[in-house]
């Protein structure tokens, strides 16, 4: 059964949702963090993905409070990304109580810097975020594309420990038309000791069940929870 990861995208510790992306096409949802996460955890869900969107576009992460008021609240197990772009920021989310740490333009701008983390922290606790659009690779909040292959930023940290990859479709994201379910077979194929988690693009329950008939063990979603197309009691289905 795949497992459905909700997630929480913070600016100015409010829930929010992009679409695509941009954002000035961003939505401020009422619900607090804090509680949506205790929504999520008492419909069963184990694990939350948060990303700091402040964080994403600097060169630290904004929003840790919200990070530790969750992880000292709630019983889940936070993944976190958003900023993390140094060994500072690395250890400060880390001692917030993150499980995980996820790494995106760090792996593009400094590669060495991540490889060492993979390698001190092991593949468990740091995850390669990937945000494509059009085959490559974004960084920096999503606003600058590099001309790094997603294919080619996975073949790099193979060697180096890499066990999950967070791969979102940018054109996907946040517009609930449906996941770029070949971009994850595809590099499924191409990557079978990787954990592949699709993230983007989900607007209802019968997105989610292509995604498993493809072979994705894990998706991330967002919006479709918050724009009640996806309810709470079947994120425990």
């Amino acid at each position: 059964m795949i497992n459905i990861i909700p997630a929480i995208d913070v600016i100015g510790g409010k829930c929010v949702r992009l679409s695509e992306g941009d954002y000035g096409r961003c939505k401020v949802y009422d619900a607090e963090p804090l509680d949506m996460a205790k929504a999520f955890e008492d419909c069963g869900t184990t694990i939350l993905h948060l990303v700091d969107l402040e964080g994403a576009k600097a060169d630290f992460p904004v929003n840790l409070r919200v990070l530790e008021e969750i992880v000292s609240r709630t019983s889940l197990k936070v993944e976190f990304g958003g900023g993390v772009k140094s060994d500072e920021a690395l250890h400060s989310v880390f001692d917030a109580g993150a499980f995980r740490v996820i790494g995106g333009s760090i792996a593009c701008s400094m590669p060495e810097m991540f490889t060492s983390w993979l390698k001190l922290y092991g593949g468990s606790r740091v995850v390669l975020g990937a945000d494509v659009r059009d085959g490559k690779v974004a960084v920096n909040g999503w606003l600058d594309k590099t001309d790094i292959l997603v294919e080619d930023l996975l073949r790099k940290f193979l060697p180096d420990g890499l066990e999950t990859v967070i791969v979102t479709d940018i054109s996907k994201d946040g517009m609930l038309a449906g996941p770029a379910v070949s971009l994850y077979s595809e590099l499924m194929a191409s990557f079978p000791d990787v954990e592949v988690v699709a993230s983007g693009g989900v607007g209802c329950m019968d997105d989610i069940l292509e995604l498993e008939k493809a072979g994705v063990r894990s998706v991330i979603v967002g919006k479709a929870i918050y724009e009640n197309r996806i309810t709470l009691s079947q994120l425990s289905c």
